[in-house]
């Protein structure tokens, strides 16, 4: 092997440590129990998604998608999370499935198309700032889901308003919490 070699193969095998190295990551989780938290999680969670499947049994629209869930995790769980904000939680579900429709409705469901919205649902939400993880779902349920126009509407941005005024009505009775910490 000549010396130019021998380089190569040494900086790839360091790359490869290095890159692997970096995977085992460095102690413990920094998350902590507060059982007062816990119960707040588990009021919001349930009076929020309570309200939405009410909504749904009484008229005839669709109040409710299984992301919702998730919104409800950072809305109570981590509700001063800048990702927990009304603007991310309204926001985030609005512009994820506005590129999930228009994927479906230019490409229509593909699983190329479904990859796509996912990732320019991701790459819009991080350019308008309204990054919210649970919206990073939405193209897929509209695209499996083949919906309609008016799925932005009724049941994603009329739920996610309905989210984020339950979640300042509870987040707000605790004394040590102030809910928003930023609209825009």
């Amino acid at each position: 092997m000549d010396r130019i070699s021998a380089a190569r193969h040494k900086e790839k095998r360091y790359f490869h440590i290095h890159y692997l190295s970096k995977m085992k990551g460095k102690g413990r989780s920094p998350l902590q129990i507060n059982v007062k938290d816990a119960i707040t999680g588990l009021i919001g969670g349930f009076l929020t998604i309570f309200a939405l499947i009410l909504l749904t049994k009484i008229t005839s629209a669709v109040w409710l998608m299984a992301p919702f869930g998730a919104s409800c995790v950072l809305a109570f769980g981590l509700w001063n999370a800048p990702l927990s904000q009304p603007r991310n939680i309204i926001g985030g579900h609005f512009v994820s499935t506005f590129v999930g429709l228009t994927s479906y409705h230019f490409f229509g469901d593909e699983p190329w198309a479904i990859g796509l919205a996912v990732g320019l649902a991701i790459a819009v939400m991080m350019l308008t700032k309204t990054t919210h993880p649970p919206a990073g779902a939405d193209p897929l349920v509209v695209m499996l889901g083949q919906y309609s126009w008016s799925y932005l509407f009724t049941p994603v941005l009329t739920g996610a308003v309905i989210i984020v005024l339950l979640a300042l009505l509870i987040n707000n009775l605790r004394s040590n919490r102030s809910y928003p910490t930023f609209w825009i």
